[in-house]
């Protein structure tokens, strides 16, 4: 992985141990529609606890007799931690077993059906209960989430998006260069997105370096918060109260064919990123489906609440939007990689 500016340089970290226990990590989906009661398909509302999602939905299926393709999910959630997700089971197959799961570190709290499969991108976000343990500066905890809620949280891709050895983007490269073909389906799929996603850290740590991450430059794509609608920015001096009320942001890309592109000196800097890795936005053409391209916010608003017990545990509480990684706010916190 490149490297990655912290948007608050001049605070020093805050120290401190993170995730000694699984609940020292809550996360709660928050869904982009709740089950309607009806339909084929059931959604299971399930808590665990020192488990992978994919690890779960296997042994779901197991238990269930189910395929591993039956069984979806709207977002992959952390092993070490406590975290509450739907996860998705045809009802016919599924329906009359659920009461008699007993899978270690799992609970099904709720089952309702709904017409449609649940499917990779169905949330809205993710609800965020963090304990920090022995920290030494509480103060600078304090000041570093002030900056980040007053200019919105960089909204970097986390490292776990790139794999435990740190090269799957390396591997999606690769893949690309190669024209596209690669023996796993699955593998291609993750390679591909941590290659775009490692481009896009560069091009935001570019911004953040340059001061501009949370400004509105002729080119840029800007993006509302809340729809997601993109336009051009043709006039800075107009659009920047926009950005400043963070009903818009400026944007990064994610290359690929459909990606919409930016203008001027914006369109610049994102080709002297490829440039500089030796590839052009052609390249991309080769991942087909899986590298279309999209453009992804700078940057996300962070209202975060901290709570201290006048000692060295911080508790913090927070919401990020589908696919923003509180594992920024955490390095943000500790100043460390």
């Amino acid at each position: 992985m490149s490297p990655r500016p912290y948007l608050t340089t001049d605070v020093p970290g805050c120290g401190g141990v993170f995730k000694q226990v699984p609940e020292d990590f809550e996360v709660e989906e928050l869904p982009a529609y709740e089950p309607c009661g009806d339909g084929e398909h059931l959604f299971l509302w399930v808590e665990k606890r020192g488990r992978s999602t994919q690890d779960v939905a296997k042994a779901l299926g197991r238990a269930l007799g189910l395929t591993e393709r039956d069984v979806s999910w709207a977002g992959l959630k952390d092993r070490q931690a406590v975290t509450r997700q739907f996860l998705c089971v045809p009802a016919k197959k599924a329906e009359a077993l659920v009461p008699t799961l007993a899978l270690p570190g799992v609970a099904v709290l709720s089952a309702k059906r709904h017409r449609n499969k649940l499917k990779t991108g169905h949330l809205h976000g993710n609800r965020f209960q963090l304990t920090l343990r022995e920290v030494r500066d509480v103060g600078a905890a304090k000041a570093t989430l002030e900056r980040l809620r007053a200019t919105g949280l960089p909204n970097y891709f986390g490292e776990q998006r790139f794999g435990g050895a740190g090269d799957n983007a390396a591997k999606g490269k690769a893949i690309l260069l190669a024209g596209g073909r690669h023996r796993d389906r699955f593998e291609r799929k993750l390679f591909l997105s941590a290659y775009q996603s490692e481009l896009f850290n560069r091009v935001l740590a570019r911004r953040l370096e340059g001061g501009t991450f949370a400004k509105a430059l002729a080119g840029d794509v800007l993006k509302k918060q809340l729809t997601g609608g993109e336009f051009l920015c043709e006039a800075p001096e107009v659009d920047q109260p926009r950005v400043d009320a963070f009903e818009v942001s400026p944007t990064g890309p994610l290359f690929g064919p459909e990606m919409r592109a930016p203008a001027g000196g914006v369109a610049a800097l994102e080709a002297q990123v490829l440039a500089d890795d030796g590839v052009t936005a052609e390249l991309f053409i080769a991942g087909g489906g899986e590298t279309l391209g999209a453009r992804r916010h700078l940057r996300v608003p962070l209202d975060a609440q901290l709570d201290d017990d006048g000692g060295s545990v911080v508790r913090l509480g927070f919401t990020l939007p589908a696919g923003s990684y509180a594992t920024v706010v955490l390095r943000e916190l500790f100043k460390q990689d």
